[in-house]
């Protein structure tokens, strides 16, 4: 019962948030509506110490698990900057981006086992993907590197699942292929969720994925007695008995043998279509849309508890009822909250300029525009503020200077809201580490380069058991360059370690391994190669501090 209670208090948000969008309070929506009881069926088994690395369809999922309340979800449609409001990105990301607090705002870090963790959503379709590899990874090293035990606020032995999402079209991305091949050769707790509604916005599966169906086209992923490889389950997403019996399952096995598992979960709807900016009557046919409505899977689960009595018409009604309200009000707590934090900003400005008026008549208009508009923005506060500023240039008078002074202030104060956390501060930057000069006498020798690099990470892998470093032909020969040559023999093949060629998923492994308070060196050999990485490093690793307003960080 309280598992439909969420799936229908996330639909009812889905549906109000899109009004929201159309009536002009918020400026973009995109939401999770028709995959809610696949979510609280995968919520169910996410634990504390777990991983998410989703994409943004994820809602349900946030409320089930308790990482998001409705009520913060709403203030990140607002983009509200308010501390605490939206405590994903505090008013940066669009809606449905959400993260868990990692780290103090002293740089160091949170006990990492004792929560539900969700790393930062990004919006490029895919882009997922990368970071899940290196999240998962860490299990691995947790658990089969004994050095690394001390480290108890990041793992219990490794138990740690890293749950991914993903839509159905955007497996047709190139990263989303590497990160599955990556995880089925390093045999690690990735647990891949394939929402598919047969679409990708407009585009249908038969322009998407061969044979219209991924978990058909990586049948050979499959692990056998012989070989490893995946667990793969495939489950109607409508079918909530199924769905718990598989979630548990999958998870079970992922959890415990650190075998990587995909679960493709078909029969999805889309009802108010892909996002605010369209609706899908414009490209599904008659059926299709009539087939969505008699498949829709809070429709399903409705009738599978009345028809296994588990609850009455009466009780799911009165469910219904109450979750419209407190959907409701939630969205009007945090709309009221947002506005309230900009009134006194608009009230100051009007007072200013109207305090101006008396030296030029005509800025009296300005005031009165701003004091009449409904529901200010901050945007239009500070566009009344600068006009009178620029308007009053040749008036200048002690009411003009206590504008400027005022919105000087609040330049100061905007630039906390909109643009600090750049990068990651505190005790743990780099910032704060002391500069050593090299220090040459007339005996210093000449070596070449990659034995001074040999040298350094010799002696920094001694001193620090976090640091892994990895990479193509890094491990047995060292490096092309030898800059780690005869380090795998001394320090195991966990700690310096060959990969494939997949340069997207090499960076995100070292991400999610820094996500997690490991030390990686992601190698790439050539300048060249670099730049099939170039999504991932710009995308992700360098937004991350930034649109986290400091919350998270990948050293």
């Amino acid at each position: 019962i309280n598992d439909y209670k969420i799936a229908f208090e996330s639909r009812q948000a889905s549906v109000l948030g899109r009004r929201e969008v159309l009536t002009g309070k918020a400026k973009f929506g995109i939401f999770g509506d028709g995959k809610e009881v696949p979510q609280v069926a995968m919520a169910k088994a996410f634990k504390n110490g777990d991983w998410r690395s989703g994409y943004y369809r994820d809602q349900t999922f946030a409320f089930a698990t308790g990482i998001s309340t409705i009520k913060q979800f709403f203030a990140q449609l607002y983009a509200n900057p308010t501390d605490g409001a939206d405590p994903f990105s505090g008013g940066r990301q669009m809606n449905c981006h959400f993260a868990t607090k990692s780290i103090n705002e002293d740089g160091s870090w949170n006990d990492l086992t004792q929560i539900k963790n969700c790393s930062s959503d990004i919006s490029p379709t895919g882009g997922q993907m990368a970071r899940l590899v290196g999240l998962a990874y860490a299990s691995k090293l947790f658990r089969n590197n004994k050095e690394l035990d001390y480290l108890k606020n990041f793992s219990v032995n490794g138990n740690e699942v890293a749950f991914g999402t993903i839509g159905n079209a955007s497996t047709s991305e190139g990263v989303f292929f590497e990160a599955i091949n990556a995880a089925g050769v390093l045999q690690i707790p990735m647990a891949i969720s394939i929402w598919d509604d047969a679409y990708g916005i407009s585009v249908p599966a038969k322009y998407q994925t061969t044979k219209e169906d991924i978990s058909e086209v990586l049948k050979g992923f499959q692990r056998d007695a012989k070989q490893p490889g995946y667990e793969i389950f495939k489950v109607k997403g409508w079918d909530y008995p199924a769905l718990c019996e598989v979630y548990e399952k999958a998870i079970a096995v992922c959890r415990e043998e650190h075998v990587p598992v995909l679960i493709h979960v078909t029969e999805l709807t889309q009802p108010q279509g892909h996002s605010t900016s369209g609706s899908h009557e414009r490209y599904k046919s008659k059926d299709r849309l009539a087939w969505e409505n008699e498949h829709d899977c809070i429709l399903k689960m409705r009738e599978w508890m009345l028809d296994s009595a588990v609850a009455s018409e009466e009780e799911i009604l009165e469910i219904e009822k109450n979750a419209k309200i407190f959907v409701r009000n939630a969205q009007k707590e945090a709309w009221n909250e947002f506005l309230d934090s900009i009134k006194p900003e608009q009230k100051k400005v009007v007072d200013l300029i109207n305090g101006m008026v008396k030296h030029q008549p005509e800025l009296a208009k300005i005031a009165a525009q701003l004091a009449a508009t409904a529901d200010a923005q901050r945007r239009e506060v500070f566009t009344s503020a600068r006009k009178a500023i620029r308007l009053s240039t040749k008036f200048p008078s002690a009411e003009r200077d206590e504008l400027l002074k005022w919105y000087k202030a609040q330049e100061v104060l905007n630039q906390e809201r909109y643009n600090s956390k750049l990068h990651t501060d505190g005790k743990e930057s780099p910032d704060q580490i002391e500069i050593i000069n090299p220090v040459y006498d007339d005996q210093s020798k000449m070596v070449d380069g990659r034995e001074v690099l040999n040298a350094c990470f010799n002696e920094n892998f001694a001193r620090d058991q976090r640091l892994v470093a990895f990479g193509e032909d890094l491990g047995n020969i060292g490096d092309v360059n030898q800059g780690f040559a005869g380090l795998q023999a001394k320090y195991g093949e966990l700690r310096i370690t060959d990969t494939g060629i997949r340069e997207m998923t090499i960076m995100g492994q070292g991400i999610g391994l820094a996500m997690r308070g490991l030390k990686p060196i992601a190698e790439i050999q050539y300048l060249d190669y670099l730049i099939f990485a170039l999504n991932v490093l710009s995308d992700d690793l360098a937004s991350l501090s930034y649109r986290t307003k400091g919350i998270q960080k990948a050293p």
